[in-house]
């Protein structure tokens, strides 16, 4: 009898071993929000923070916040190829029209960055032109017109920096454009939510979106928006001044904490998939 016992006591001790083995194995390799990698959609590495941080510190920075690839833009282009060389591969270069400070509300009026931009484009690879910025009917000026058709020529994607009537006109000029929408445009929910509904070729980082996640609480509707397109929307820092450098813990944080609030495969798109489904699977040829 005694023998009987003992012969189950082992048993039972077994499965649980097995149990707690089965539990660790199934964790090793579970989601988690604080170590996740990202795919960044909106970095910037402009002349005025080449000295203060060059290129090899710049990339120790964005992989010390987790980040593993980047969309990367400069003005000028120097910056982003400087990053490109210092890490090819985590550096995605994307052609910002602005060759000097001072002309993100004028670019659009000067006919010399067309063949600016296709100097570029022969001799260098992208995965996109931007980040540009527009509002509303800007985006029908005959320089627009010649970038979009540019990007649809090199198959590139747009990275714009606008309201949601540009990104309407850039659209009816080629339907087939890949557009990442910088900071869902500032709009409100329920405007990004009509425009990717209508526009399945339409992605949106969420750089300086804080309002829409404060406090472990979602804006109202936006929690929903995420999840219902939760294949749209890649995270992003914006490091648009030297001062961004120096934030890029803080912006991460907050990133993280979103992503923590999320259900899993969705945190999982937003934090990392999307990116690489969308931009790096697609521009095979950067490298």
């Amino acid at each position: 009898m005694l023998t009987f016992i003992y012969m189950i006591f082992r048993y039972d001790k077994l499965m649980m071993v097995l149990l707690v083995l089965v539990s660790s194995s199934g964790q090793a390799g579970a989601f988690d929000p604080e170590t996740t990698p990202i795919f960044d959609a909106h970095i910037h590495y402009s002349m005025d923070v080449w000295d203060a941080i060059p290129a090899a510190d710049a990339i120790r920075r964005l992989e010390a916040v987790g980040i593993k690839r980047a969309m990367v833009s400069s003005t000028s282009d120097e910056g982003t190829l400087r990053l490109f060389r210092s890490s090819p591969g985590l550096v995605l270069p994307v052609l910002r029209p602005y060759r000097k400070f001072g002309t993100t509300r004028s670019w659009m009026h000067d006919e010399t960055v067309i063949p600016y931009l296709e100097k570029r484009l022969s001799k260098y690879r992208y995965v996109a032109i931007g980040e540009f910025h527009l509002q509303g009917e800007e985006a029908d000026l005959p320089v627009v017109r010649a970038v979009v058709q540019l990007a649809k020529k090199y198959g590139l994607m747009l990275h714009v920096h606008s309201d949601a009537d540009a990104i309407e006109l850039i659209i009816s000029q080629d339907p087939d454009a890949k557009i990442v929408w910088a900071h869902a445009g500032f709009e409100e929910g329920h405007v990004v939510s009509d425009l990717l509904d209508n526009h399945d070729k339409l992605w949106a980082d969420l750089s300086f979106r804080r309002e829409i996640f404060v406090n472990g609480r979602f804006l109202h509707g936006w929690r929903e928006l995420l999840i219902r397109h939760s294949d749209r929307f890649m995270l992003a820092i914006d490091t648009y001044i030297p001062q961004r450098w120096l934030k890029l813990n803080e912006v991460m944080g907050w990133q993280r904490s979103l992503l923590k609030h999320l259900p899993v495969e969705v945190a999982k798109r937003i934090a990392w998939e999307n990116g690489e489904n969308v931009v790096t699977r697609h521009f095979k040829g950067i490298r």
